[in-house]
């Protein structure tokens, strides 16, 4: 029996980063290398329209749901399927967008030869709850939840124009107007931190890399990356720690549970939520909850 019984490629038609043309080109050459295997295409037509479509399309079947796009596409669509419930559903990810570090942390072979190949494998995920006055809120991230200068950051980027360059500066500008913030922990003693973030993966942001090789997306764990509020000096050295020699080992956890003190913003897979002042946040390992093709 084959490992799917359909492929459906999910896809930003605005998308800057050719997704219509990578999502048909991968259609095309599986109608060659698989022409009796059903593949179809769903352009989005709006933010979150994603997690809808693969909700419906990982609901039956063996369906392989493919997000064409960034790491903030792709986090769509695993909650989707996540939500539909289907043992049998199976997700993946063909870079087309901005950030990817999802896919090319990874990656062991290219995506058709994955599909053709048909071995699917089981990595974790990172479920974040969310208690506050709207009621509970829970949602997945493949790669990384990030408090502090990482979504202001990717506030910045995501209101300004994409290029090397002139992301450069957005960081730059980001970094300049960022001040830290103050969690409550679960024993009740406040902390002040620069950025927080929990890992799934050892790599973000194109050239950063957080944690040491034991890092992996299958053990169960994951990595918790602080930096406590210091001089501003203290956080570009770290920066620049990361995009060169990278952070060394970290501390791994299965769970991390704390308290906003204030309103903040948080990062999940590149996509920024806000939460409100008073919310109580936990952030757990999901072993082996998502099947993928790598």
């Amino acid at each position: 029996m084959a490992a799917f019984d359909r492929v459906v490629l999910i896809f930003n038609p605005k998308s800057t980063g050719q997704a219509r043309e990578r999502a048909e080109g991968l259609r095309a050459e599986l109608a060659q290398r698989m022409p009796t295997l059903r593949v179809d295409l769903l352009p989005t037509e709006h933010a979150g329209h994603a997690t809808d479509l693969s909700r419906a399309a990982a609901e039956v079947g063996r369906p392989l749901v493919v997000s064409v796009s960034g790491d903030g596409g792709y986090n769509e669509v695993v909650n989707g399927v996540m939500q539909a419930g289907n043992e049998q559903a199976v997700s993946a990810v063909l870079a087309a967008g901005n950030a990817n570090d999802h896919r090319r942390t990874t990656k062991e072979r290219p995506i058709a030869d994955a599909i053709a190949q048909g071995t699917v494998s089981r990595i974790d995920l990172l479920r974040l709850t969310v208690d506050g006055a709207a009621g509970d809120i829970v949602r997945y991230a493949h790669s990384y939840i990030g408090l502090g200068l990482t979504p202001v950051v990717a506030v910045d980027l995501e209101k300004g124009d994409k290029g090397s360059l002139r992301e450069m500066l957005t960081v730059v500008r980001a970094f300049a107007r960022f001040r830290p913030f103050e969690i409550e922990l679960a024993n009740g003693e406040r902390q002040r931190f620069d950025s927080l973030v929990f890992a799934n993966i050892a790599q973000m942001a194109k050239v950063a890399t957080l944690s040491d090789d034991q890092s992996r997306p299958d053990d169960g764990r994951f990595e918790v990356i602080t930096l406590r509020h210091t001089a501003k000096w203290r956080v570009l050295a770290t920066a620049v720690k990361a995009s060169t020699t990278g952070l060394g080992k970290q501390p791994s956890v299965r769970s991390y549970a704390f308290t906003t003190v204030k309103p903040l913003p948080l990062q999940v897979d590149g996509e920024v939520m806000d939460l409100p002042a008073g919310a109580t946040v936990r952030v757990d390992s999901a072993p082996r909850a998502l099947q993928t093709v790598l």
